[in-house]
């Protein structure tokens, strides 16, 4: 059933609470990536369990057919989250946000290879713009002669990483959506990543004072929030129209990036942002007129 006005409040509800997300990591300091996704993976667990109690249950919300397929999916999605993470030490929120919107160019490329889905010279050319726009954003960072000797930023090398792993994950949880419930998903990721995590902090930790426990709190039940306010928007509405919302993000990172951090991505991250925007704006303005769904699902 589609309530359009309900879709869209969900859907920009998400953004905000992925960029609070954002927020609380960097806010929680030096802190270990590993020690981040623990967190992240384990308290987001809490809002799923608590929504689940109010519908299904939380035995039949995490029931699959397909445990091999989540096996797979957790593996890339972790190591996507940790990509992503890494490069939020390294860059600023607004430039890492912008970085983000590559995925569903990847995802279209993607769906053409893996998935031999019929790509026309619109979309195609809306890739091209794309591409064109991540190398304005790379200016700032090394220019064309970098990503050429393959001598990018460390930051940048690991936000592409991010939106190409999470262009993947898209496209497998679309074969995974045909068996498996939304919670399901949620949770056999979250708890790899809390797992991945707690290996990882084996190794490498630090102590936790009392702020940055809270943080990293925040940062997991945020993220858990988000990704249910995610689900459940695509329910409500069709994914190709609530597709242009994903770039309100892009709005909560700069306001949360000048108030709170006091910083602010180069003037051309921005304008490569704003070619980048306008390539997924026309991806999804043609999947909508193709009547093509593809739920995009952002990883973080």
């Amino acid at each position: 059933m589609r309530q359009i006005p309900l879709s869209i409040a969900l859907k920009l509800a998400q953004t905000l609470a992925f960029s609070l997300m954002y927020a609380a990591i960097k806010l929680a300091g030096a802190v270990p990536i590993g020690q981040v996704v623990f967190f992240r993976g384990f308290f987001a667990l809490l809002p799923l369990f608590v929504f689940s109690l109010f519908t299904v249950g939380p035995l039949e919300a995490i029931k699959t057919k397909r445990p091999s397929y989540h096996i797979i999916r957790s593996v890339i999605g972790t190591t996507s989250m940790f990509t992503n993470f890494t490069a939020l030490k390294l860059l600023p929120l607004a430039t890492v946000t912008a970085f983000g919107f590559m995925q569903p160019i990847f995802a279209v490329v993607l769906a053409a290879l893996f998935l031999r889905e019929h790509v026309g010279k619109f979309r195609w050319a809306a890739v091209t713009v794309g591409f064109a726009g991540v190398l304005m954003m790379i200016e700032p960072h090394g220019g064309l002669a970098s990503l050429v000797a393959l001598r990018l930023s460390k930051g940048v090398t690991y936000v592409l990483l991010f939106s190409f792993l999470s262009a993947v994950v898209v496209v497998w949880v679309r074969q995974m959506s045909a068996t498996e419930r939304c919670e399901a998903i949620v949770f056999y990721f979250m708890s790899a990543t809390a797992l991945a995590g707690a290996l990882v902090m084996i190794w490498v930790r630090v102590p936790l004072t009392v702020p940055m426990t809270f943080w990293l709190v925040a940062c997991g039940i945020l993220g858990g929030i988000g990704q249910l306010f995610m689900t459940y928007s695509y329910r409500y509405g069709e994914p190709s129209m609530l597709a242009p919302f994903d770039y309100v993000s892009m709005i909560w990172a700069m306001i949360l990036g000048w108030f709170v951090f006091g910083e602010m991505p180069a003037a051309m991250v921005l304008a490569g942002a704003g070619v980048v925007i306008a390539s997924g704006l026309i991806i999804a303005w043609r999947e909508r007129r193709l009547q093509v769904e593809i739920p995009l699902e952002p990883l973080t």
